[in-house]
């Protein structure tokens, strides 16, 4: 440890003189104060020594953002319970703080065993708030240098109440949306750039990541629990230059806690929930981290397992509460420090989650009621690892990130005919993807700031159907779309004067998209049979431009120009599968923040945006309730958005949020597409199914108005205890299911909300949280199977929900 203390001092000496005087980007992570101190004293060309053992292998937490060297030696030296002090012109050491004198004139007290405890030791001081890095900008951007819209949840936010998935994203975030067909088999949305409501051949219009690798790439949500996280970002999109294809709406970036070097430490949760009008439910999760090898290696595990209680009924089965969900998941991470600065890290993601049945209800039935008379259900397997390696060249920062995913879909529709006998439709989507992106870059700490990357991912999604019941198993046309996309991307911010920061950056990005048509041959086996379309290939240029200005010390204001798109594919039309082609968004984007959310007393975000979405794919269905893709037309999206949250006394912080969206199809391809129905000599319910539902412009699933209020409450109860509270409460705008009239159903128009309360100390606590506090029923997705659209569905939500649990660390 000795050496490890003083190496510091050696590797600041070496570099030390030029960026003392002047702010730099500092980023260490949570671990041993002596790691920490080798990590500053390197980044900010310093000399940091830890003479005490006892201070060097204390934990601290990250310690991140662009400031001076004296301010980072000042921040370690608080973290780890010490003080800094100046060590000539380049260096400090770190020392312990000095305990008062004793008064020798006062008299010394007889010592009586029974006498009143000792007092409790002097409160930790906190950390003064850091400004907020966005790791997601791909070059540690600072957010008052970031022009456009971040919002950021701390990982111990998501994880109060139990483990949750990404509604915790959705619950706290406004311009967050999602459909509802069940965890795993969700599409996400931001800012009103919504497409449909199915999951099939398109790929998503909003990019989800761990780290930098990308979870899926035209999967539905994985729905990963949120545990062990540092913290979720999500950038509003589009995001074409920093992350490619696939990020029209925008990027939700999860970053996960890394293995601490040294550092033996561990936490559980476990907690039972009622559900009123259903079943019980219990989860638990727990997080372990140990040195290996040493204090060069560590490695840090997350377990997680819930089974949450079914609360619909079916009674022409027979059966209540029928759509219990188990999840099952973890994560495992292994972190090697190859030297100082440089790390290695390698990471594992395993999930899955089986619906026993669907959580669709009849809309003019009984509450909670569905009357199909099949089970349904799904389930969801999602596999993802990751190979890292970080470091610096210089001041130059270098990260490279090669993974791979797979995630496996298999989902079960009620398909019943009026009059006819039970029978299912069965749907499997396999994603099976590999990725690597390399990136290079300086953080914008003087006058420029620069970044540079390449980015490779090659994905194959086989989607296959049939029709099952009792007799028989008939499959129906599948299709299978591989897809091979490289990019090269770079991004420069220049300061052109004092508070004027101007950046411009472009993409230029080539795909090869292939087709296989999964035709079945009509045989006793009724094997699948394989024929190649070929490939066709496609070339993008995305550029994007912002100029930020900084009207004071916490106000500024930004513009900013910036396009996606997502390549084509081929999907299935009836009996036959076509083409669909590239579609592509242009944003204009104005916006304007004061101040920063958790440092600032009071703290303002709004934006107002413009989007031109040309050659939108989206999903429709035929009158026998196949879903199909298909380039729709041309539309727009106006999206405005303001959040912000105030301090109203010690401990109160009030949030809120509300959004706006009015999009629309303003030029439609009505034309073309039926031409194709006539041309594959489809029948003329189909045609006229197609008709009517290309009839209608507003997009699918995005409400014109949403809006979230929220509160957080913290009081001491003694020396050791804490109580802490928040609620939340969310409203969600009336929206339509899908583009035209068999999928216009509306749906929305309800209030969520939820509270949790805490008793406890930083190692130990106890919990109390409710959801749907007013028992809503409401209407969150208005179709459970497209076999029985005239059936008028409803997706209530989960009825009052009460949990109890308990928590620890170490």
């Amino acid at each position: 440890m000795r050496l490890l203390t003083w190496s510091a001092a050696l590797v600041g000496l070496s570099v030390a003189g030029p960026l003392l005087a002047r702010p730099v980007m500092v980023d260490s992570a949570a671990g041993t104060a002596g790691r920490a101190a080798i990590a500053i004293a390197r980044q900010t060309g310093t000399s940091i020594v830890i003479a005490d053992a006892p201070i060097a292998s204390r934990r601290v937490p990250p310690i991140r953002g662009q400031m001076e060297a004296e301010e980072a030696a000042r921040r370690l030296a608080q973290a780890a319970g010490g003080r800094a002090v100046r060590a000539g012109s380049a260096g400090w050491r770190i020392v312990s703080i000095p305990k008062p004198p004793q008064n020798r004139n006062e008299p010394r007290r007889r010592q009586h065993p029974a006498a009143v405890s000792a007092p409790p030791p002097a409160p930790v001081q906190p950390l003064e708030p850091a400004e907020i890095v966005v790791s997601a900008s791909k070059q540690d951007a600072m957010l008052s240098q970031f022009a456009g819209q971040v919002s950021v949840i701390e990982g111990e936010d998501l994880s109060r109440g139990g483990i949750g998935g990404t509604e915790r994203i959705s619950e706290r975030i406004a311009t967050v949306s999602s459909t509802h067909l069940g965890s795993g088999r969700n599409k996400l949305f931001i800012r009103g750039i919504a497409d449909s409501s199915f999951t099939g051949p398109t790929q998503a219009t909003v990019g989800q990541y761990l780290g930098d690798l990308r979870l899926s790439y035209n999967a539905p949500d994985p729905d990963l629990r949120l545990s062990d996280l540092e913290r979720v970002e999500v950038l509003e999109g589009p995001q074409g230059t920093l992350y490619g294809a696939g990020s029209l709406g925008g990027i939700i970036r999860l970053v996960p806690n890394a293995p601490e070097l040294g550092v033996v430490a561990g936490a559980a949760q476990i907690g039972g929930s009622l559900t009123q009008h259903g079943a019980g439910g219990v989860d638990a999760t727990a997080m372990t981290n140990l040195p290996l090898l040493g204090d060069s290696t560590a490695l840090r595990m997350t377990l997680d397992a819930a089974t949450q209680g079914g609360y619909i009924d079916k009674p022409l089965l027979g059966m209540e509460n029928v759509n219990r969900t188990e999840i099952l998941g973890g994560r495992a991470a292994v972190r090697v420090e190859l030297a100082p600065d440089w790390t290695v890290d390698l990471i594992g993601v395993a999930q899955t989650i089986e619906a026993d049945d669907s959580q669709y209800a009849d809309r003019d039935g009984r509450s909670l009621v569905s009357s199909s008379p099949v089970v349904e259900g799904s389930k969801a397997d999602y596999l993802h690892g990751q190979f890292v390696v970080s470091g610096w060249i210089g001041d130059i920062r270098l990260r490279s990130t090669t993974g791979i995913a797979s995630q496996d879909l298999r989902e079960r529709y009620d398909a019943t005919l009026a009059e006819g006998e039970p029978r299912l439709f069965v749907q499997t989507n396999n994603t099976e993807m590999f990725a690597n992106e390399t990136r290079i870059w300086q953080p914008l700490t003087g006058r420029i700031g620069w970044l540079a990357g390449i980015s490779y991912t090659h994905n194959v999604t086989r989607l296959s159907r049939s029709l099952e019941d009792e007799v028989a198993i008939q499959p129906t046309p599948g299709v299978t779309n591989p897809v091979d996309e490289g990019a090269l991307y770079g991004e420069v911010r220049l300061v052109l004067r004092k508070d004027l920061i101007a950046s411009a950056g472009g993409r230029l990005s080539h795909s090869v998209l292939g087709g296989v048509d999964r035709a079945y041959l009509i045989t006793a086996s009724g094997n699948y049979d394989e024929q190649w379309w070929g490939s066709r290939s496609t070339t993008a240029f995305l550029p994007s431009a912002s100029l930020l200005a900084r009207l004071g010390e916490k106000d500024s204001f930004y513009v900013r120009y910036q396009e996606s798109f997502r390549p084509g594919g081929r999907a299935i039309f009836g009996p036959f599968v076509q083409r669909f082609f590239d579609d592509h968004t242009a944003t204009f984007e104005l916006g304007a923040r004061h101040g920063q959310s958790g440092s600032d007393t009071f703290d303002l975000a709004a934006s107002i945006s413009y989007t031109r979405w040309t050659d939108i794919q989206a999903d429709f269905i035929d009158s026998d309730g196949f879903p199909s893709t298909a380039n729709v037309g041309d539309g727009h999206v106006w999206s405005a958005s303001l959040s912000g949250g105030v301090t109203l006394a010690p401990g109160l912080r009030v949030e809120g949020g509300v959004v706006f969206n009015d999009s629309k199809i303003d030029r439609s391809d009505l034309a073309r597409i039926l031409r194709m129905a006539v041309l594959y000599d489809l029948s003329t319910d189909t045609i006229e199914a197609i008709e009517a539902q290309l009839a209608l412009t507003q997009v699918p699933n995005i409400a014109r108005f949403s809006g979230r209020l929220g509160f957080d409450y913290r009081r001491p109860l003694g020396s050791r205890l804490e109580l802490s509270a928040r609620g939340w409460a969310s409203y969600v705008g009336r929206s339509r299911l899908g583009v035209g009239e068999y999928l216009g159903d509306l749906q929305g128009d309800y209030l969520d909300s939820g509270a949790t309360v805490r008793i406890g100390s930083a190692t130990q606590g106890l919990t109390l949280s409710v959801t749907n506090l007013a028992d809503v029923k409401g209407n969150r997705f208005a179709l459970g199977t497209p076999f029985a659209v005239s059936r008028e569905q409803v997706t209530p939500l989960r009825p009052r929900t009460i949990r109890l649990g308990f928590d620890a660390a170490f």
